[in-house]
């Protein structure tokens, strides 16, 4: 065994579409894109998007000032290499932000602040207070399209608890069954972060997308093709209910667009050291129901290709339930994403004074950058710099050696170019992050979200759930 590699590629960054049938109106950065082109979806969504609020006694104010502030311009004070100036909500996203009727506009009770205090377990009283409240305003669901939750600082001693209790995912729990979109909003994160811009693009693009809005899909894709991302939540070992809760199975479209997911209770798996492996039957049942759900949305035609990533290996059940529930599909691939892994590299670039010598470059791998380890595992630099976006390379984040990805292929044919450049392209399509790309697919950083809510949920029924109400 030798010590040297296969030779990398570099893959381009992926370009983002802004228009259904302008395809000149393209741009890798997304935030950049919507300010010279407006969303996707433009024209498509409700206008004006109400919003209905919720806040503390006495500080509904402080709220509506801040859901004013969304139409008022703000320079970046940080990362000035990749955000550009905030306009306005209605000049980005092209529709109008309107209060919801005042019916429609809550506060808690003013005893909150000391019943907290004095309270035992407050992250469980600070959910039954907004949960109850949540349910008096969802009696007028119709008249609203998002709800903002605020939180201010004073109560973080209830935002976690006991049992992996964790206050955002409670209340998303809560409300997805009930098919209500909410933005929570908590002081320190958002009415007093010190730079306005970056708060405008974080709280305006999630709170688009959660209307039912589609910010941007993927430019260049490979045609009838369907990525599937399955996942699972496990409740704690110290639950008296089933150790294993749900199957999660999200589906996105050649050009990234996964709105939907399936999610159903099963016990038939097999849990090894906290990582769940289906039956035959089991993964033949997701991955047929998952099949079902690309067909509806493209009027019962099949893809021509399937990809599935998971985060654990393929066992060979599960294997033989994928292709049986694919058997009519012409190309199947079955792909390990592994994030935590040891690899790391440094970039090197040759000595412009001295063509026989190299040096450390002064930023780290290119993202995009793939190594072929050997037929059936590759390293993918998810994270890295990326040119093109100034005079300088862009490095999310500023700091640390970014770790790349290592892909593992259990079945198919196709080049590790095609798979990378699939899992790069999928880490662009995150619209609850104002990041240039996110550090996994959103095949696998969507099944991390919903493993959280999910766990939480009391049953599944037997739909398909839209991811919006889980953001």
């Amino acid at each position: 065994m030798t010590g040297q590699l296969q030779h990398h590629v570099r893959l381009a960054e992926p370009q983002l579409l802004f228009h259904p049938d302008r395809l000149t109106d393209r741009d890798m950065h997304p935030l950049r894109g919507l300010a010279r082109f407006g969303p996707y979806s433009s024209g498509f969504t409700p206008s004006p998007i109400r919003v209905a609020t919720l806040t503390a006694a006495g500080e509904s104010r402080r709220l509506y000032d801040f859901l004013r502030e969304l139409n008022q311009p703000a320079k970046p004070q940080e990362r000035a290499d990749y955000l550009p100036e905030w306009s306005s909500f209605n000049s980005v996203f092209q529709t109008h932000l309107a209060p919801a009727p005042n019916h429609c506009r809550r506060e808690l009770d003013a005893d909150l602040d000391s019943a907290l205090k004095d309270s035992p377990a407050p992250a469980l009283l600070l959910a039954e207070r907004l949960i109850r409240a949540i349910q008096l305003l969802d009696a007028n669901r119709a008249e609203f399209d998002v709800l903002f939750v605020y939180l201010p600082e004073r109560w973080s001693h209830g935002f976690y608890g006991e049992d992996d209790f964790d206050l955002h995912h409670q209340l998303k729990a809560f409300t997805a069954g009930r098919q209500l979109p909410i933005q929570i909003v908590r002081e320190g994160s958002a009415l007093s972060y010190r730079c306005r811009a970056s708060v405008m693009w974080r709280i305006g693009l999630a709170l688009y997308a959660k209307a039912g809005g589609v910010p941007w899909k993927l430019a260049d894709v490979e045609p009838d093709t369907a990525y599937i991302g399955i996942s699972y939540a496990l409740r704690p070992v110290e639950s008296e209910l089933n150790r294993f809760v749900t199957c999660c199975s999200q589906v996105f479209d050649a050009d990234g667009a996964g709105l939907e997911f399936v999610a159903y209770d099963t016990a038939d798996v097999n849990v090894q050291r906290e990582n769940p492996f289906l039956s035959h039957t089991e993964m033949f049942r997701v991955i047929t129901r998952s099949l079902e759900l690309y067909r509806r949305r493209h009027a019962g035609r099949p893809p021509r290709r399937v990809m599935i990533h998971k985060s654990t290996e393929f066992k060979e059940a599960e294997v033989e339930g994928c292709f049986e529930a694919l058997k009519h599909i012409e190309s199947v691939d079955l792909v390990q994403v592994v994030d935590d892994n040891g690899w790391q590299a440094a970039r090197w670039e040759q000595d412009r004074n001295d063509p026989t010598k190299s040096q450390a470059d002064g930023y780290p791998v290119k993202r995009g950058t793939l190594l072929g380890l050997t037929g059936k595992d590759a390293l993918l630099w998810m994270h890295g710099a990326v040119d093109g976006l100034g005079r300088r390379p862009y490095f999310q984040g500023g700091k640390g050696t970014p770790r790349p990805l290592r892909l593992v292929r259990h079945a198919g044919h196709g080049t590790w170019d095609d798979t990378a450049r699939a899992a790069l392209a999928l880490s662009k399509m995150n619209w609850n992050n104002d990041g240039l790309y996110d550090p996994l697919p959103v095949t696998m950083s969507y099944a991390k979200t919903l493993a959280q809510v999910i766990k939480r949920m009391p049953a599944m029924g037997k739909g398909t759930y839209q991811f919006r109400f889980f953001m």
